[in-house]
């Protein structure tokens, strides 16, 4: 146990980080600024462990209050085809939808209509967990500060299915599934072409988002990202949380009944759309029983390991071409330390990785309720909005070798399932 709440702060990082122009015309470097922007980390002492942290959120503490207005996409890809809901934040207003989550109800055709913009403020993607969604306590109390006087425009992509919004194809989502993301980013970039965009994800979100700047490289359209609590390597994850009694009968429990629920709102659609053994589902205890009931079958994947083999994000790390942080507890039990790729970190300037010794899964809980992990995401993304010189933040280029190895050529990116382009 630390002392008192005091958790030890390390960083990850190249040896040579990446260098980055200021406004001012002064030079510095991600690490620097990862640093400056990382605040020392005092905690709840009375929650003195991962499991404590993380199962506080049990507690159900209020949060602030995001209001939200949503907008329904068709997928514009002829593969990944389907609807994807895409909740922005907006000023607070009266009433709501009930079938919605609480503070979200729709755009109107006329207010979406109107909804472009040549302005300049800096707008964040971001990316939620598991079977979540925009209202989320730990991703609204990280967008709070940004909003209103924080000078930023937040929108969140829902997956497929979560946050109230319907399934209409047999295209699901998984830890790979970037696709609406992409089309969400390309769609922001037309929509409000002056506005530098960037990106923020939490657990399987952050897994996504991880794979998503991998998956772009040299042609991302982000000027940074942020992931928080990522699990990184979905194998390891799986495996260490069933070798322990509450990583089994606890997390995993958990989260499989989540997505069990999650398949139970939508068991109509899915009797329509897909060829789901729903009997076999309602069986399903743990998440690894659902990603080997819905998952493999969806995706062609042999096993639930060969999914968290190929979906993992741990070699995309090594093919990020923008600013990017990671936000890790080593104490995390679901997102475990074992998991996390700090070899990979090293090897990529681009690349920071922020690791605490307390703070659990998405928690970092401070005495009186407050939460630590906003302060260095929104520190690191204000000094990049607001700091730094955005048009010299472009993705960094790494030249190919022209006579590799014995004839191999080694690409991060090269997965067993592939994501299709349109």
């Amino acid at each position: 146990m630390e002392w008192f709440g005091h958790a030890k702060v390390e960083f990850t990082h190249a040896p040579a980080p990446r260098a980055i122009r200021e406004k001012d015309g002064k030079e510095t470097d991600l690490l620097k600024i990862v640093e400056e922007s990382t605040p020392p980390c005092h905690l709840n002492p009375l929650l003195f462990n991962g499991h404590i942290q993380t199962m506080w959120t049990a507690t159900k503490p209020s949060g602030p209050p995001v209001y939200y207005r949503r907008k329904t996409f068709d997928a514009d890809h002829k593969t990944y085809k389907g609807t994807f809901a895409v909740d922005f934040a907006v000023q607070p207003y009266e009433g709501g939808d009930e079938s919605l989550p609480r503070r979200t109800t729709y755009y109107t055709d006329e207010e979406f209509d109107n909804i472009g913009s040549d302005d300049s403020k800096p707008m964040l993607v971001v990316l939620h967990g598991l079977s979540g969604g925009s209202h989320e306590i730990y991703l609204r109390h990280t967008i709070a500060p940004l909003l209103g006087d924080g000078g930023w425009e937040v929108c969140v992509v829902n997956s497929r299915g979560c946050a109230g919004s319907k399934i209409t194809s047999g295209v699901l989502y998984n830890a790979r599934a970037t696709w609406d993301c992409r089309q969400t980013v390309k769609w922001l970039k037309k929509t409000f072409p002056n506005r530098p965009l960037f990106g923020l994800g939490f657990s399987l979100g952050a897994n996504m988002l991880t794979n998503y700047c991998g998956e772009e490289g040299e042609d991302c359209l982000l000027k940074g990202a942020v992931v928080c609590s990522n699990p990184f390597n979905l194998e390891i994850s799986s495996k260490m949380l069933q070798n322990r009694f509450i990583g089994k009968e606890v997390y995993l429990r958990v989260m499989g009944f989540a997505m069990k629920n999650l398949i139970s709102t939508h068991k109509e659609a899915l009797k329509k759309y897909t060829d789901l053994d729903l009997a076999s589902l309602e069986k399903v205890t743990y998440l690894y029983d659902f990603d080997r009931e819905v998952q493999c079958p969806t995706w062609g994947y042999p096993t639930e390991d060969a999914y968290y083999r190929d979906a993992s994000s741990t070699d995309a790390v090594l093919n990020i071409r923008i600013p990017f942080i990671a936000v890790q507890a080593t104490d995390d039990p679901i997102a475990v330390k074992e998991a996390l790729p700090y070899a990979e970190f090293r090897q990529n300037p681009n690349t920071v990785m922020i690791t605490t010794s307390m703070g659990g899964h998405l928690c970092w809980f401070e005495m009186g309720g407050s939460r630590w992990h906003p302060k260095p995401i929104c520190n690191f993304l204000n000094h990049l909005a607001f700091k730094a010189d955005l048009d010299s933040i472009t993705p960094s280029r790494v030249p190919s070798p022209e006579n590799p190895k014995h004839g191999a050529d080694y690409n991060p990116m090269r997965r067993k399932l592939q994501i299709l382009e349109d």
